[in-house]
C-alpha cells in the first residue's frame, strides 16, 4: 500500500501541475484569438477612416459642399458623398455604422444606418486616446438596425477651414462571438476590457470587477493571476488598451477535481482488493505458517498436546502431517537415546566391575613371579612373566596407538607361552623388516591370525612363517603354516559370511574380529587374503596401507 499512496501523491501532484497548465494555457491562447479579432476589427476601422479621412473622392466633394450655395448642386453633391459611402460600406463588410460628425454643433450626418437614440461621444467608454484619433469601446451600438455591442472609432477629417470628424463601428459579425449575450456563451468565461491606464472600461462581471474602476493586478504587466474567486489572464493591444478574461476558481479545478474523484475510486478498488488479497494470504500462508510455528515450538516440549488443526490446504495439511510425524519420531530417538544413555551408565559401572578382575589378575601373576623367582623357579619365573606381559598389553585401551614393533613384542611373549602349553614341538619365523617396527598399526593384529594356524594347521613338527616387510606405500603381513590346510567353502565363509556360527570359539571369531579392526581403521584400503591347499598349509596376506599420524 506504502508505494502505491507515494504514487498516487505523486502523481496526483504532477497531474495537477499538468491540468492547470493546460487550462491556463488553454485560457491564454484563447484570449490571444480574442485579442487578435479585435485587433483586426479595430485595424480595418483604422484602414477604412484613412480612406475616408485622407482619401481624395470623399474630402472633394465635403469640400464642395461646403462652399455650394445652389440646391441642385449641393443635393447633388449629398448623393454623391453617401454614394461614396455606400461603396466603401458595401466593400467591407466588417464595417457598421459610419458618419461624421461636427463637435461644433454635435451634429452627425451623411450616416449609412439609422442612428439609434441621441449620439453623445462623450459619454462613450474611452480605450485610447490620441491628438486625432479615439477609440471607444465595447459599448451598445448607435446602429438602429442591431442591438450588440460594438468598438467604434473617431478620426478628424482632413479637410481644410473644417473641424469634422469620422465616426465607425464595428459591423454586425465582427465581434459578435466575443459579446453575446451571456445566456448564449457556452463556458463561464467572461471578458473585461481595460484602457491604457488599466481602467475598467467594459465588464460582464460587474459584481467582482466594476466598470470605471481600476483592475487589481499587482503589476502593469503582469498576464495572469487570482482575485477573489476568480482567475485572471490579460492581453495588451498596440494601442495600449488591453483585454482580460476572467474564469470562476471552481471551473478551473473543475477537470483536477474530475480526475481527483477517478483516482480515488481507483484507490478505493485497489485498497478493497489488497484487503481482500490480504486476508487470502493471511488464510491460506499466514495462519498456515503460524501453526507451523507452533508445531516447531512444541519439537522441545514432549508434554505439549498433540495439535490435530488442519488447514484445508492440501499442500500443507501434508507438511504438517510430515511435521508432526518428524516429531513423533524425534521424541522416540529422544527415548531410545535416554535408554541408551541409562544402559550405557550401567555398562560403565559393568566395565569397571570387569577391569577390577584383569587387573586383580595381573597383580597376582605378578606376585607368583616374585615368589617363584624367589624359590628358583625359573621355568614357572618365565611363564608367568611372560603371560602377565602378555596380559598387560591385551588389555590396553583400544584407542591407545601401538606399532609392528609392540605387535612382535606381544606376538613374542605369546608364541613362549604356547610353545611351554603344547606337548608338541613347532618352529616359528620372524622376518620383519625393521623400517617397519615403528609404522602404526591397530592393536591384537596378528597374534588372532598366529593362533588360528596353531590351532587348525600345526602339530609335530610344525612351521609357522610370520614376516612384515615395508615400502613406501603399503605395508605387507604374511602369516603361513605348513599345516592341514583348508578346503574354499571354509575360505569363503571365513571371508564373506560374518553372522554364520559367530557364537562358536575357533578361527571365526578371531577372523571376524581381525576383518572388523581393519574395517575400523582403515576403510576399504586394506586387504585381506587367504590362500589355502589342503594338506600343504595355509597363508593369510595382510596389504595396509601407510598410517602416517597414527590410528
Amino acid at each position: 500500500m506504502t508505494p502505491f499512496i507515494c504514487l498516487g501523491f505523486i502523481s496526483f501532484y504532477t497531474i495537477d501541475s499538468i491540468i492547470s497548465n493546460k487550462v491556463e494555457s488553454a485560457l491564454q491562447s484563447n484570449l490571444k484569438q480574442d485579442l487578435m479579432t479585435l485587433e483586426n476589427a479595430i485595424n480595418n476601422l483604422n484602414h477604412v477612416s484613412q480612406q475616408l479621412a485622407y482619401g481624395g473622392g470623399t474630402n472633394r466633394l465635403l469640400e464642395q459642399l461646403a462652399v455650394e450655395q445652389e440646391p441642385y448642386e449641393r443635393l447633388k453633391l449629398l448623393n454623391d458623398i453617401k454614394t461614396e459611402l455606400n461603396v466603401i460600406s458595401f466593400s467591407n463588410p466588417n464595417v457598421g455604422l459610419m458618419m461624421f460628425y461636427d463637435p461644433k454643433t454635435d451634429t452627425h450626418d451623411f450616416e449609412n444606418f439609422r442612428v439609434r437614440g441621441t449620439f453623445a461621444p462623450k459619454q462613450l467608454p474611452v480605450l485610447a486616446e490620441y491628438p486625432e484619433i479615439t477609440y471607444y469601446g465595447p459599448y451598445k451600438s448607435y446602429n438602429g438596425s442591431i442591438n450588440q455591442y460594438v468598438f467604434s472609432i473617431m478620426r478628424k477629417v482632413n479637410l481644410l477651414d473644417q473641424n469634422l470628424y469620422l465616426y465607425i463601428e464595428t459591423g454586425r459579425s465582427a465581434i459578435e462571438s466575443l459579446f453575446a449575450p451571456q445566456d448564449r456563451k457556452e463556458s463561464s468565461r467572461r471578458l473585461l476590457i481595460l484602457d491604457d491606464q488599466r481602467r475598467i472600461a467594459f465588464s460582464e462581471v460587474v459584481q467582482a470587477f466594476p466598470e470605471n474602476t481600476v483592475f487589481p493586478a499587482s503589476t502593469a504587466n503582469k498576464t495572469s493571476g487570482y482575485n477573489g474567486d476568480y482567475f485572471w489572464n490579460r492581453e495588451i493591444s498596440n494601442q495600449g488598451w488591453s483585454i482580460v478574461s476572467v474564469t470562476p476558481r471552481n471551473e478551473l479545478t473543475q477537470e483536477r477535481n474530475r480526475w481527483l474523484f477517478q483516482i480515488t475510486g481507483i484507490f478505493l478498488a485497489f485498497f478493497v482488493g489488497a484487503v481482500f488479497f490480504s486476508w487470502l494470504l493471511w488464510k491460506m500462508v499466514y495462519r498456515p505458517l503460524d501453526k507451523f510455528n507452533m508445531e516447531i515450538k512444541s519439537l522441545i516440549h514432549s508434554n505439549v498436546k498433540e495439535h490435530t488443526e488442519v488447514t484445508h490446504i492440501p499442500e500443507f495439511d501434508y507438511l504438517l502431517y510430515q511435521t508432526r510425524s518428524m516429531k513423533g519420531k524425534i521424541w522416540a530417538l529422544y527415548e531410545e537415546i535416554e535408554v541408551k544413555e541409562k544402559r550405557r551408565a550401567d555398562l560403565e559401572v559393568e566395565k569397571l566391575l570387569y577391569q577390577i578382575n584383569p587387573h586383580f589378575l595381573m597383580n597376582t601373576l605378578d606376585t607368583v613371579h616374585w615368589l617363584a623367582l624367589m624359590n628358583g623357579q625359573h621355568e614357572i619365573d618365565k611363564l608367568v612373566l611372560s603371560l602377565n606381559k602378555l596380559l598387560y598389553y591385551n588389555l590396553g585401551k583400544m584407542g591407545e596407538v601401538s606399532t609392528i614393533g609392540d605387535e612382535i613384542d606381544a606376538l613374542k611373549e605369546y608364541l613362549q607361552l604356547q610353545q611351554i602349553r603344547y606337548d608338541f614341538q613347532f618352529d616359528v619365523d620372524l622376518d620383519v623388516d625393521e623400517k617397519a617396527l615403528t609404522i602404526p598399526c591397530p592393536r591384537f593384529l596378528m597374534q588372532p591370525l598366529v593362533e588360528n594356524a596353531l590351532y587348525h594347521g600345526v602339530s609335530d613338527d610344525g612351521y609357522i612363517y610370520v614376516g612384515v616387510q615395508w615400502n613406501e606405500q603399503a605395508l605387507q603381513i604374511t602369516i603361513q603354516d605348513n599345516g592341514a590346510g583348508m578346503p574354499q567353502e571354509t575360505i569363503d565363509r571365513l571371508l564373506d559370511d560374518e553372522a554364520k556360527d559367530s557364537h562358536k570359539v575357533g578361527m571365526g571369531i578371531g577372523m571376524r574380529y581381525v576383518k572388523r579392526i581393519l574395517q575400523a581403521t582403515y576403510g576399504e584400503t586394506a586387504v585381506l587374503e587367504i590362500r589355502s591347499e589342503i594338506g600343504k598349509g595355509t597363508i593369510i596376506s595382510l596389504r595396509l596401507p601407510i598410517l602416517r599420524s597414527g590410528i
